[in-house]
């Protein structure tokens, strides 16, 4: 795979600590501290181009217009801020967590679908659907980094926590393509079952889980290896075979459950992450494809994309707390709860 990289290091230590200084400073002075926990929820809404929020008793407070097709959503390093892939306006945008307002916009971010943020909050990977690769762009500066070429259509992206390695999926050609961010290269492609589309790592990082979308599974690979270790398949009763099209997927903190949004067969599965059996399929709306857990991990947030609602789950009982309408064809969810 070619690369195209400039400097990974972006600035020495000197301006680091400047800048550490510097933001110090500011949190020492009264009425600059940024906003923490405001207990809002955001739901991209992509075919009304829109954003909802939710207050931390889960009732919709506002919606407002946003760019044109917005998909994956991701906090800011501290938090403070968070952004939105606009696909159909290649750009991103970002917003103030507590006011919602514009920040900036990065420009030329070609069909942002999916993207994850570098440990070091400087630098955002990001899966661009049309052009089969994946950028890099400095938040801070706007500024495009780096090119890695994939398969066609990437999705998913996803660091591990030490941000050496980031894993992108490529949804056509069935490959999950691994990049060494130390290393600037792609340094294996990972042959993986039918549309992978999203990822989650266990907590100990020992294990990487993909959802395969027209395969009805998950894959797992060991990340000692590499390699396809095994696989968790999918069926809910009444639903064919065909009709089971996982997407977005999480593991708890403690890496006991897994929970995978089954996309047209209309449920989420909570699967033992340990043996890999599934222990219950709980009824959504329609296409739930975009999840997100409460950082107490005691509600679960399902993005239904085609009954333009979210599902909230109760995770002690395993059952479902309500519904709630939003906008045109849910995509993402971010929870600023901790």
């Amino acid at each position: 795979m070619a690369t195209t990289f400039t400097d990974n290091d972006f600035f020495g230590n000197g301006r680091l600590a400047a800048v550490t200084l510097l933001f110090a400073a500011c949190l020492a002075v009264p009425g600059l501290a940024p906003a923490k926990n405001t207990g809002l929820i955001f739901i991209s809404n992509e075919k009304s181009s829109t954003i909802t929020v939710l207050d931390s008793s889960d009732k919709v407070i506002r919606e407002f217009d946003t760019c044109a097709r917005p998909r994956g959503m991701h906090f800011s390093h501290d938090r403070t801020q968070f952004f939105v892939g606009c696909a159909d306006d290649s750009l991103i945008v970002v917003y103030d967590v507590e006011t919602q307002k514009i920040v900036k916009r990065i420009r030329g971010v070609e069909e942002p679908e999916t993207f994850d943020l570098h440990p070091n909050g400087r630098h955002l990977y990001v899966s661009n659907e049309e052009d089969a690769g994946a950028t890099v762009f400095d938040v801070e500066s706007g500024e495009l980094l780096a090119t890695y070429e994939t398969g066609e259509e990437p999705e998913g992206v996803l660091f591990t926590s030490d941000g050496r390695l980031v894993f992108v999926a490529s949804e056509a050609a069935n490959l999950v393509h691994v990049i060494d961010t130390v290393q600037r290269k792609v340094i294996k492609d990972i042959l993986v079952d039918t549309r992978p589309r999203r990822f989650a790592l266990t907590p100990d990082e020992k294990e990487l889980w993909v959802s395969a979308e027209l395969a009805g599974i998950v894959n797992i690979i060991s990340l000692d290896t590499l390699k396809l270790i095994g696989d968790i398949p999918f069926l809910p009763t009444g639903f064919r075979k065909e009709e089971v099209t996982p997407v977005d997927l999480l593991i708890t903190k403690d890496g006991a459950l897994a929970y995978v949004a089954l996309g047209r067969a209309n449920h989420v599965a909570v699967a033992d992450a340990k043996t890999r059996k599934v222990l219950k399929y709980i009824l959504t709306g329609k296409r739930p494809w975009g999840l997100a857990l409460s950082h107490d991990e005691k509600k679960l947030y399902v993005a239904n994309g085609l009954s333009d609602d979210i599902t909230i789950i109760d995770t002690e009982s395993l059952k479902v707390i309500t519904s709630i309408a939003v906008g045109l064809v849910p995509y993402g969810i971010l929870i600023d709860d901790h």
